[in-house]
């Protein structure tokens, strides 16, 4: 697994959210048995790989909530790519990512005298959206050191705000959505990239669509929510 495909996911992660039926969150998946399926597609439509999310444990106290989230990614012809899990903390309406949970073991085990470390600040979606609500921003930080090298990697991700409400369509279902927008810097060694993107997010369900660009507009990738149970 490459480096740079982790912090992707990182950022797919934190955007990847369901309903709460809690209500400690209406936007991060925290009840036992909730699952999803996302397929992804290259520029072309091409399928590139499909992720399944399952909340495998749970628990609710008074004002909190945690989850632990099984993740599996598979290539187009459906060869396991890796398997890991990742944590989330619901107090009140704030939810916070566990980001060293989210190394999938395998990588771990391959790059084991590597000293990998791993910070960031939480993707928030607060539980009211409104059209022109600003949003804010969040980033990700990897430091990989190994043998007295140091390669230092982040992810910025600003200018977030709800654009407007579609309706999107995929073999899930018809979801009536809040489309948030956002602007993804990335910078690793010496090079730097920004990738504009944007979110389709129905309340209840989560991410139901995701898109990528160019700098000219192009759509680069894309990702829809393909299967979904509760």
């Amino acid at each position: 697994m490459k480096i740079k495909s982790i912090i992707a996911l990182l950022f797919l992660i934190g955007t990847i959210s369901l309903y709460a039926q809690d209500n400690c969150s209406k936007f991060y998946p925290m009840n036992e048995g909730v699952s999803m399926e996302y397929t992804n597609y290259n520029k072309k439509g091409k399928v590139e790989g499909v992720s399944n999310y399952e909340v495998i444990e749970a628990n609710h106290t008074s004002g909190n909530t945690t989850a632990t989230m099984a993740i599996k990614l598979k290539d187009s012809k459906g060869k396991n790519i890796y398997s890991t899990s990742y944590n989330l903390t619901c107090n009140s309406n704030t939810v916070t990512l566990d980001y060293e949970s989210l190394m999938p073991s395998e990588m771990m085990e391959q790059y084991g005298d590597m000293d990998i470390e791993i910070s960031g600040n939480d993707i928030e979606i607060p539980n009211n959206l409104s059209i022109g609500q600003n949003l804010k921003d969040a980033n990700v930080a990897m430091k990989v050191s190994m043998s007295g090298i140091n390669m230092n990697m982040n992810v910025d991700m600003t200018n977030r705000k709800v654009e407007k409400k579609e309706s999107v369509t995929t073999n899930a279902g018809t979801y009536d959505c809040y489309v948030l927008y956002s602007e993804n810097r990335s910078k690793m060694m010496m090079v730097n990239q920004v990738y504009p993107s944007r979110v389709w997010l129905a309340e209840g369900v989560g991410m139901v669509k995701q898109e990528t660009y160019k700098k000219n507009g192009d759509v680069m990738s894309s990702t829809l929510l393909t299967a979904y149970s509760n």
